[in-house]
Formats: structure tokens, C-alpha cells, sequence
């Protein structure tokens, strides 16, 4: 039998009529747990917040500093890639880093510049690390097949698995329904990328999360060259392949 979790939510999602219209939900209900707590919060595409402990992670922070002001300032910051929806240095030289720590894959590293290079740890995919207990551990994340001018060349950008107590994170960042990530096991809360023409399309994005069997997963980074992905099919297709999944619609694209 599953363990539930216990989320706890930092604010309202989105407003009532604009949940309402895109078919999502506008809060996320609290269940009770005897591990961690861990909140979450969507912010944009890519963006997000997550809360463990006292200490705030930040992933792939963009399009401007003001959007993160009702969040605390983060101890960790996670990049994923070195395009500007997950690196961002505009954005990063906007919050306060007092404290933080960046983990990045190497080509992000080398992109930083020397202030942020100074608070930055880089890691290469298969490699781990820990900060303020927070287990980490970068995975692949890439399209396939992998041609040499391949958006998301394998090697260069992460995925991260991040471990809370002893609840497991899956953040996908950009990539296809590789192999790695089929291959994930014991993940309690995944977030899975889906829009076109860089990443998964909803079909494999199901697929991949079938394979890999998280307890709960997001769909987020859902907005592509021609919209919005149909994560309501996304969350059909997984609830019939499995309806011990649990997918959380969250409006990534609230204003």
C-alpha cells in the first residue's frame, strides 16, 4: 500500500474562473503523512518552488525577479539547461542569493557569471550531492534520437532527483521519454515536461510516467510553439494505465 504525503500549498494556484476555464484545480488538498512535508508551488513553465524543512529550493528561476517576491529567499537554486527559460541570470542577479547555493550542469556553470559562478556547484548527470540535507542527484534529460545539432544534446543539461527525509523528487527538465527516466524507481512526486517541438508530446509523456510509476505527478512545462499541451488527456491517459497515479493539474500559466 502507497504512503500518502503531505503537501502544503504557499498560495492559491490560480483564481477560481481561470482554474475553472483550463480545467484545473485551483488548490491542492492536504493529506496527512508520517514523513516530510514538503510544499509546493508552481510559478511558471519551468519555474517552480518547493519548501522542505525551512529551506526553500528554487528551480530554473526566469522571467524576472518580481514574480518570486512572495517567496522566500531560496538557500538552493536548481538550473536545468542553459536556455532562458531555465537559466536566467537577469532573474538570479534579482533575488536575493545571500545564502543560496546553485547546482547546474556544467554548461550552465560556464555561462554564470563570476559572482554566481562563486555560489555554484556543478554537476555532471550521475552524479550526486547533498546541501542542507537535501539529497541531490543529476540525471540525462535530452531529445532523441540524438543528432549533433539535438536542442537538448544528451550530457549537457540535468534532470534532478531530489530526495526530502525520505520522499523522492523527480524534476524532468527538458528531455523525451528517455530511457533513464523510464527506468526511475521509488519516486513519490515527479514533474513532467510536455510541449512541442522540444520536448515529449502528451502520448509519450504518459508513456514514460507509466513506465516509471511515480505516486503523484505534475504535468508542468506544457506550453509549446502551438499552445498549450492537452494535459487533460495527459491525466486521462496515465489514470488508464494506471489509476493508482495520482496527476495534480496545476495552472503553470497563471498571471
Amino acid at each position: 500500500m502507497r504512503s500518502p504525503l503531505l503537501f502544503s500549498v504557499l498560495a492559491a494556484l490560480c483564481g477560481p474562473a481561470n482554474a475553472q476555464e483550463h480545467g484545473l484545480i485551483p488548490a491542492l488538498p492536504a493529506a496527512v503523512a508520517n514523513t516530510s512535508a514538503v510544499a509546493i508551488r508552481p510559478i511558471l513553465h519551468s519555474a517552480l518552488a518547493l519548501v522542505w524543512n525551512g529551506h526553500t529550493v528554487l528551480v530554473d528561476p526566469h522571467d524576472g525577479a518580481p514574480r518570486y517576491a512572495r517567496i522566500s529567499a531560496p538557500d538552493l537554486v536548481l538550473i536545468t539547461d542553459i536556455h532562458g527559460d531555465h537559466l536566467d541570470t537577469a532573474t538570479l542577479h534579482g533575488l536575493d542569493l545571500a545564502k543560496a547555493r546553485i547546482v547546474a550542469p556544467q554548461a550552465v556553470m560556464d555561462l554564470l557569471p563570476d559572482d554566481l559562478k562563486a555560489r555554484c556547484t556543478p554537476l555532471a548527470n550521475g552524479a550526486r550531492t547533498d546541501v542542507l540535507g537535501i539529497g541531490i542527484e543529476a540525471v540525462p534529460m535530452y531529445n532523441m534520437p540524438d543528432p549533433k545539432d539535438a536542442r537538448h544534446p544528451k550530457g549537457r543539461g540535468n534532470g534532478y532527483v531530489l530526495t526530502f527525509g525520505t520522499e523522492r523528487f523527480y524534476i524532468s527538465g527538458d528531455t523525451e521519454d528517455i530511457p533513464e527516466m523510464r527506468a526511475l524507481t521509488g519516486i513519490d512526486v515527479a514533474f513532467v515536461c510536455m510541449n512541442l517541438p522540444y520536448t515529449m508530446t502528451v502520448h509519450q509523456a504518459a508513456s514514460g510516467v507509466l513506465a516509471f510509476r511515480p505516486k503523484v505527478v505534475y504535468p508542468y512545462h506544457y506550453r509549446g510553439k502551438e499552445g498549450f499541451s492537452d494535459v487533460a488527456l495527459f491525466q486521462q491517459l496515465v489514470h488508464e494505465g494506471d489509476p493508482a497515479i495520482e496527476v495534480r493539474l496545476a495552472d503553470w500559466y497563471a498571471e
